[in-house]
C-alpha cells in the first residue's frame, strides 16, 4: 500500500481558478435537521420549548425589542410640542466644542500675549470643563498672539496667523 500525495503537493499541481475555489477545512458545518427524532436531541418542539409565540410559526422579534425591558427609544427624552411624540435626535459619535471667537481673544488678550487654555478659562471663555475649546473666526484679530486651543477653523487659523500670531494644537 502507498501513502497518500501530501495536500500541498496536490494543490501545487492543479491550476488555481474559480472553479477550483474551496472553504477552508472545518470552515462550513452542515445544517442542524431539526425535529427528526428524540435522539437528536433536537426532536418534538425543535428547540423551540412548549406553547407562548416563540413556539408558534412566524414567530421573529421585531427590531429594538429588548426581551420586555423599555426599550432605548422609549426611555430617551422626547422632543417638545403637540405632534412630537418621538424621541429626541440621538447622535452617537458627535464630538462637541465649545466655540471662542477671535472678537472675544482681541477683547480680552493684549499684544504678544500666550493665549492658553487656562488663560482662557481665567477671562471667561471657554469655562465647560472637559469640552475642546475650538477658535472660531467671527470678528477680527488684529494683535499678535500665540494661541493654545484643541481646534481652528481655517479662517480662524489664517487669521490669527495674518496678524503675526501662531497657532499650537493643545493636546489633552
Amino acid at each position: 500500500m502507498t501513502p497518500p500525495d501530501d495536500d500541498k503537493t496536490e494543490a501545487a499541481d492543479k491550476p488555481i481558478g474559480l472553479n477550483t475555489l474551496k472553504p477552508a477545512a472545518g470552515s462550513r458545518k452542515p445544517r442542524k435537521r431539526v425535529g427528526r427524532g428524540h435522539g437528536s436531541g433536537m426532536g418534538k418542539t425543535s428547540g423551540r420549548g412548549h406553547k407562548g409565540a416563540g413556539s408558534r410559526a412566524g414567530s421573529k422579534e421585531r427590531p429594538g425589542f429588548e426581551g420586555g425591558q423599555m426599550p432605548i427609544h422609549m426611555r430617551m427624552r422626547k422632543l417638545r410640542g403637540p405632534h412630537m411624540k418621538k424621541s429626541m435626535p440621538f447622535e452617537r459619535f458627535r464630538t462637541h466644542t465649545q466655540a471662542v471667537n477671535l472678537l472675544d481673544l482681541e477683547a480680552r488678550f493684549e499684544k504678544d500675549d500666550v493665549v492658553t487654555i487656562e488663560a482662557m478659562q481665567a477671562k471667561g471663555l471657554g469655562t465647560r470643563k472637559g469640552v475642546a475649546i475650538k477658535i472660531l473666526a467671527k470678528g477680527e484679530i488684529t494683535k499678535p498672539l500665540t494661541v493654545h486651543a484643541h481646534g481652528y477653523s481655517a479662517s480662524a487659523r489664517a487669521a490669527i496667523e495674518a496678524a503675526g500670531g501662531t497657532c499650537h494644537i493643545h493636546s489633552d
